[in-house]
């Protein structure tokens, strides 16, 4: 998967313009916190595309482990159906006490394939979840990044706080995203 694009470019440069062409502490405050802003939306965006990656890789290899359980599983009614054919011949014992065997081992080999292709699946699932982390911090960091903007055009302060707002709503998520044991209980969210 790509990894999501931050079109805020533009208005960085222009709210750094504008900051140069006003001089003012306030303006160079604003272009200083979408500097951060736009520093923290292209991290997330790069970590939410290898967070999507690495799920799709996880998916992937438990899809692997299914084939291969369901193999294991073909190979096992294989086995019952020749021993069912044979019937109770008394002269094939040790072969049917051997495809006795071979279809029990099979068995227990499903049942360690299905072990691993479970723990795959909740590997992507954890991935999946950190990536949802990482893009809604990446969707904080843009609109702030446009507040932000609008504001310094407007020059309406409480359009920047609410920026800010958000730039701290998008931090939330990413500290989430990255350290999902110490917020486990926020990832739910």
């Amino acid at each position: 998967m790509e990894a999501p694009e931050v079109p805020t470019e533009h208005l960085h440069e222009h709210i750094h313009e504008a900051a140069h062409e006003n001089h003012s502490r306030w303006s160079m405050m604003v272009a200083i916190s979408t500097a951060f802003m736009a520093a923290f939306a292209a991290v997330s965006s790069l970590m939410a595309g290898h967070a999507s990656n690495e799920a799709l890789i996880y998916q992937i290899k438990a899809s692997d482990r299914w084939s291969y359980y369901n193999s294991k599983g073909v190979k096992a009614e294989v086995a019952d159906v020749v021993l069912q054919l044979k019937g109770p011949a008394k002269a094939d014992t040790a072969k049917s006490g051997a495809a006795e065997a071979r279809k029990a081992k099979l068995k227990d080999d499903q049942k360690e394939i299905q072990k691993e292709a479970r723990e795959f699946e909740d590997e992507s699932q954890k991935e999946l979840q950190k990536d949802m982390l990482l893009a809604r911090a990446v969707t904080f960091f843009q609109i702030a990044i446009s507040l932000s903007a609008v504001s310094l055009l407007a020059k309406k302060k409480p359009l920047w706080y609410a920026g800010l707002a958000l730039f701290a709503l998008g931090i939330l998520q990413f500290l989430i995203g990255i350290f999902p044991a110490f917020f486990g209980w926020f990832a739910n969210l």
